[in-house]
């Protein structure tokens, strides 16, 4: 079994097809208009077949969100369920969704075809976000996605050495770096403060941080990048208690007004309550809740419960853990907040 299938398969069926054309070409005297096929589809400048798919998939026509739900789903392999945590909606939600994208192209009559050279850039964008989805979501449970993410943002940098294709591979290197000690043997996920960072990939955090210091030369980056130097600072440091958190949150304050986002928004506030203090924190992401964003969203529950526990507020602790159980989907997330719950008893 090869160990892409649906890349050998576009592989194989491509070098068929092109034999086929050179075969009718010897064939055939003076058919030259297959002799000047043959070498286009050979030196076309996206060679890898599931990045090709990528940029045909995502039409500026259609809306960004729809570029990359419907990508995630047909082309990467996710499922509904997968792409909707990731959109932070529901499975309904997101099918909808893509069925709207799908009858706008059968409607609009949209052509399936591989983007010149030229209208690359303008879908450079969604790629991108794309191949962030597929890592994020085989940060936790399936390697292979995270495998292949970085595999195609090393591609997108030959292809286009852009700020963000830069800065992004950066951010998927340095956080696969601390893959080996993300989980233990019994599949629970281990936080950031409880890794060995004597564990950690050097080699490929080194790398990452070089990635992410010439993104940040060029001065034309951005989120990704943002992200990316966020997590070098994670990696730089010796330990949990060692990390330059006043530097992170001053990123995190760039990163927000380069993206508001109430993700973001709860990433800082977790920054703040190590900088400043539990108590800090709590009422930042408790405002974040107040105003009806990410009540469903299984992390800023688990955020918030960790630091009640900082806290020793056991009995706020254990409902906000209880909550975020009822909203996480990954197992290995599931056993840290059950081993959380275990210990506020």
């Amino acid at each position: 079994m090869p160990a892409s299938p649906r890349s050998w398969l576009n592989s194989t069926g491509r070098f068929r097809a092109i034999d086929r054309l050179r075969k009718r070409r010897r064939e055939i005297p003076g058919e030259h208009d297959i002799a000047e096929e043959t070498p286009e589809i050979e030196n076309y400048d996206v060679v890898d077949d599931r990045l090709r798919l990528i940029f045909t998939c995502c039409h500026p026509a259609l809306n960004p969100d729809a570029q990359v739900a419907m990508t995630l789903r047909e082309i990467c392999g996710l499922t509904t369920e997968q792409v909707a945590a990731a959109f932070l909606t529901t499975a309904p939600t997101l099918a909808q969704r893509i069925v709207r994208a799908k009858t706008k192209i059968r409607d609009a009559r949209i052509p399936y075809e591989v983007p010149a050279r030229a209208d690359l850039p303008e879908r450079l964008a969604s790629v991108l976000h794309v191949v962030y989805l597929v890592f994020n979501q085989g940060y936790f449970t399936r390697a292979d996605l995270a495998t292949e993410a970085i595999r195609l943002g090393r591609l997108l940098v030959d292809l286009m050495p852009e700020p963000e294709a830069t800065g992004l591979l950066g951010l998927m290197l340095l956080h696969d770096g601390r893959r080996a000690t993300r989980t233990n043997t019994a599949g629970e996920l281990i936080p950031l403060e409880e890794q060995d960072r004597s564990r950690w990939n050097r080699e490929q955090i080194e790398e990452g941080v070089a990635l992410v210091e010439r993104a940040l030369a060029s001065r034309g980056f951005g989120p990704y990048t943002l992200q990316a130097a966020i997590a070098a600072l994670h990696a730089e440091a010796s330990t949990s208690a060692a990390t330059d958190w006043a530097q992170i949150v001053g990123l995190y304050d760039v990163l927000l007004r380069a993206e508001p986002s109430p993700v973001i928004e709860l990433n800082r506030a977790a920054a703040v309550a190590m900088r400043d203090g539990p108590e800090h924190g709590l009422a930042l992401i408790d405002a974040i809740l107040a105003r009806g964003e990410l009540q469903e969203y299984h992390l800023a529950h688990a955020a918030r419960a960790d630091l009640f526990r900082r806290l020793g507020r056991k009995a706020e602790a254990t409902a906000a853990y209880k909550r975020a159980l009822e909203l996480t989907i990954e197992e290995p997330e599931r056993r840290l907040l059950e081993r959380r719950l275990r210990e506020c008893a």
